[in-house]
Order: structure tokens, then sequence, then C-alpha cells
């Protein structure tokens, strides 16, 4: 639980992606026609929030490492970036997709 106060303490992005977990909680159940759904929904923002700690975790071990700039450690943080990215998409695809099923076919 550590991890968990650390980020929200420090990093605007875990605070604004568990800010939107609060708010996708109340959404999601009303978006959600089965419990399959529901499950999609969250477990979503769930693994997009576990992909920011884990991008901060490799962030902040780049930085402590070699606290110099330097073109592999930009490569590095640049790959996990794109990691968050990836998951920001496949998150906004599900809920883009239970939307659509549910209130337009």
């Amino acid at each position: 639980m550590g991890g968990f106060r650390e980020g929200l303490a420090t990093e605007a992005a875990i605070k604004q992606e568990v800010a939107l977990g609060v708010l996708a909680l109340p959404v999601s159940i009303f978006i959600a026609d089965n419990l399959w759904v529901w499950a999609a929904l969250m477990g979503s923002i769930a693994l997009m929030l576990a992909m920011e700690f884990l991008n901060t975790a490799i962030e902040r071990l780049c930085n402590h490492v070699h606290p110099e700039r330097h073109e592999a450690i930009k490569v590095t943080k640049d790959l996990a970036s794109a990691g968050v990215f990836c998951v920001i998409a496949i998150t906004a695809m599900v809920w883009i997709v239970a939307i659509v099923d549910r209130f337009f076919l």
C-alpha cells in the first residue's frame, strides 16, 4: 500500500486515473447490462491504473540509476509511456464498445 500512497501523493496522472475510476464506478453500473460487461469496464480502468504505476516505477528507477540525460534512458521511458498509451487506447475501446452496444444496438 506504500506504493499506492506514494503514487497518489506525487503523480498527477495517477491522481487523475484514480479520480476517473471513482467516477467510472457508478457510470459502469448504468452502462453494463451484465456482470461481464461491468468487469470489462472496471477491469480496463484498473489495468490503466496499474500500467501508470509501472510507468512511474520505471521512470523513477531510470532517474535514480542515471540522473543525467541519456539516450538509452530516454528510449526506456518512451517505451514505458507507449505501454500506458496502449492501455489507455484499449480502455477507450472497451468503454466505447460497451456504450454503443448498450444504447445504440
